[in-house]
């Protein structure tokens, strides 16, 4: 298992990957400036987010909405944070509230949350908030996400009725591992062509957010815009019923 992170670590791991994502992107004939990387920190402490800050990285990513809550206050504001995952609709105004820099959720699968997200963004007066929906598109039960073929009603719902939301694209988180097949890619990648023409826009328009440590490179090379990548910047996660015996 890989060390977990420690001073100048993660800065350095970050780097690599940056480096890896330049390669992914130029393999595939792509302009690596249009693929963002969100530097997941889900466990982690906010001293080690503060390093990679410190180095000039403004990107980060939680999974758990309490978690982003305690955290975003303790860093700077210019830190674009996207919530990672399904958000029960009841903690939207929390997270809206507590986090006024959140820059995207990445996890719209029902339009209750897209409506709740939508009167807290509405309430608080700030700007739109930058949505993904999100797909299931391994078919597993225990995954969060709308069935591929609801992608499209969902994201006419959040680009129709939730003005105060932005429809930003798709994403997916994949097989029960959190690793993705190329079928799970292209999954997605054809949900994109369904909603863009259903909703009139370009492709260049809707994101496919796809990749996470052990796969960015192929989501990437298959046509990701934004990789979500955690461990491998990090360390492994440090859960807390995990403790070692």
């Amino acid at each position: 298992m890989a060390a977990p992170a420690v001073e100048g670590t993660a800065v350095t791991a970050l780097r690599a990957v940056m480096f890896r994502v330049r390669q992914a992107a130029e393999r595939s004939g792509r302009t690596p400036d249009l693929v963002r990387v969100v530097a997941v920190s889900k466990t982690k402490p906010v001293s080690l987010i503060r390093q990679v800050y410190d180095s000039g990285y403004r990107c980060f990513g939680e999974n758990y909405a309490q978690e982003l809550i305690e955290k975003a206050p303790q860093l700077p504001q210019d830190i674009d944070w996207h919530f990672i995952g399904h958000l029960q609709s009841n903690k939207a105004k929390s997270l809206l509230t507590g986090v006024p820099n959140l820059a995207m959720v990445e996890g719209v699968d029902n339009a209750k949350v897209a409506n709740h997200l939508d009167r807290a963004v509405s309430s608080l007066g700030r700007n739109p908030l930058k949505v993904l929906v999100q797909v299931n598109t391994s078919g597993e039960a225990s995954k969060s996400g709308i069935d591929p073929s609801g992608c499209v009603e969902l994201a006419k719902h959040v680009k129709l009725q939730c003005p105060n939301l932005e429809f930003s694209g798709l994403m997916t988180i994949g097989m029960p591992d959190y690793s993705s097949t190329p079928e799970n890619f292209k999954t997605l990648s054809n949900c994109r062509i369904e909603v863009c023409k259903a909703l009139g826009i370009a492709e260049e328009q809707c994101e496919l957010s796809m990749g996470m440590s052990g796969d960015f490179e192929l989501a990437i090379e298959m046509g990701s815009t934004n990789v979500r990548v955690g461990s491998t910047i990090f360390g492994p996660r440090e859960y807390a019923k995990k403790q070692p015996n």
